[in-house]
């Protein structure tokens, strides 16, 4: 359902000094939108961790949403952030998802609560009960301290397969991979949450990336996975290669700093605002981002 390069949509909010985020810039965010998909993006994350959603409110949350719909005008499917550690909330946000005009759910386990194995293949068999669309299963044991087993993926997308349709696999360990697909077979579609690992993960059967740097270089980030698809090894990794320093540089900071600061050296138009407790990068950070938006040729 899902492939190529998905970016997770940074959220432009106002700066309302010292880069402290104000409103929602509607506006820059269309225009955002539309950038992302002339250079190449397959599909969008909106309201997603790099889209600083725990900082939203409900009804801005799904709003974000909506304007995304609004302006990918069916172009490029839209993938809405919906998760929670309630499981009546996260069905709550389904059905919020749906009505925002979202295309399928990003959802991660029940994260702070810590639930066994059972717990959330539990929570996610309640979610596939009266799920009104698909669902992509995020998997970020390092922000949620959950970690979906391979075990338990296969039986949570083995219950409800017209509903579970992929994964974001953030869990770092490339094996899984392999689990899954022998598993569930090569339909059930496979993306990476790590932008540094996306060259491993699509060798092994993956099929795009749920990517932050691709909020920063969109085109080479689309035509990585063009090559990945296409076959060839050899432009993948010379993309790979081009790009890494950049996927470093934007965890070099607390996150969605660096790539917050990244698109606005790119779009001069764009906003700096983030939410607290995010915050600015460092200097440090930001020399970085710089050194790395500088080899990879977008500055």
């Amino acid at each position: 359902m899902f492939s190529g390069s998905i970016p997770a949509l940074v959220t432009p909010f106002d700066d309302q000094g010292d880069h402290v985020g104000g409103a929602f810039d509607e506006a820059k965010f269309r225009d955002f939108v539309e950038w992302q998909i002339s250079e190449g993006s397959t599909a969008l994350v909106a309201c997603g961790t790099t889209g600083e959603a725990a900082t939203m409110p409900k009804d801005e949350h799904f709003h974000v949403v909506r304007v995304c719909v609004d302006q990918a005008r069916g172009r490029v499917p839209v993938i809405a952030g919906a998760g929670s550690n309630d499981t009546i909330v996260a069905i709550e946000n389904l059905k919020a998802a749906q009505e925002a005009g979202a295309d399928a759910a990003l959802m991660v386990p029940p994260y702070y609560n810590r639930p066994s194995q059972e717990g959330i293949a539990r929570h996610f068999a309640e979610l596939a009960k009266s799920a009104p669309l698909p669902i992509v299963l995020y998997n970020v044991p390092g922000r949620t301290v959950t970690d979906i087993q391979p075990s338990t993926l296969i039986r949570i997308v083995q219950d409800a397969p017209d509903i579970f349709v992929g994964v974001k696999d953030a869990s770092g360990a490339l094996p899984r991979v392999a689990h899954h697909r022998a598993a569930l077979g090569p339909d059930f579609c496979q993306l990476s949450g790590n932008d540094d690992l996306a060259l491993a993960f699509n060798a092994m059967g993956g099929v795009g990336c749920i990517s932050v740097t691709a909020n920063v270089a969109p085109r080479l980030c689309a035509e990585f996975q063009a090559a990945c698809a296409a076959g060839d090894g050899a432009r993948a990794l010379e993309l790979h290669d081009r790009l890494f320093p950049l996927h470093e540089a934007m965890f070099a900071d607390a996150s969605p700093g660096p790539v917050k600061y990244a698109v606005s050296r790119i779009l001069s138009h764009f906003p700096q605002g983030v939410r607290l407790p995010m915050t600015w990068p460092s200097e440090a950070a930001r020399a970085q981002v710089d050194a790395a938006l500088a080899h990879a040729g977008l500055i």
